[in-house]
């Protein structure tokens, strides 16, 4: 399976799901998104850091949910009716593992011409910018594209994923 985020491959376009935290615009690949939800109320761990907000089912699977406000140091906010959970297939090891993550608006699945994405900018060394695949101009902003495979730390992911159930890799999802 090629990795979403890899444009080695690609000559035309990447699609994207774009959404927001804040006044923040990011994306992630649609290559692995499974599903967009509205929110719905999310069943909580106890004893789970504070970004894992619990978990959901979804038909008859436990899948758990972060929420990317807290892990990228933002303040978390009460759910409105633009809230969504985005379901992602996320690798961890040899695993994949569904996880939804919670964000303020889902907006739109963009076409992005490959030569509109550029690497992440350097940040110096005391800043973690791995789990930026890219960055692309749209209009007059920047869109964050996100590798949801390195948003959280390996540690995390393996602390997410004891809570998911895997899924099966030798099929592709399907875009919602």
């Amino acid at each position: 399976m090629t990795h979403p985020y890899d444009l080695s491959e690609q000559t035309q376009a990447k699609q994207i799901l774009s959404f927001n935290l804040g006044s923040e615009a990011y994306g992630i690949s649609i290559d692995s998104v499974r599903e967009v939800l509205e929110y719905t109320s999310i069943t909580r761990i106890p004893k789970t850091p504070e970004f894992m907000r619990g978990v959901i089912n979804i038909r008859g699977s436990v899948v758990p949910v972060i929420d990317l406000r807290l892990e990228f140091g933002m303040p978390s906010v009460e759910p409105t009716i633009a809230t969504s959970i985005i379901i992602t297939e996320v690798r961890c090891e040899e695993r994949i593992s569904l996880i939804g993550v919670l964000v303020d608006s889902v907006q739109q699945v963009l076409d992005l011409p490959v030569e509109s994405l550029a690497e992440a900018p350097p940040m110096g060394n005391r800043i973690r910018t791995d789990f930026i695949a890219h960055v692309a101009r749209v209009d007059d902003s920047f869109l964050i594209v996100l590798d949801m495979d390195s948003v959280l730390s390996k540690e995390q992911l393996q602390d997410v994923a004891r809570n998911a159930e895997p899924v099966e890799t030798d099929r592709i999802a399907e875009p919602a």
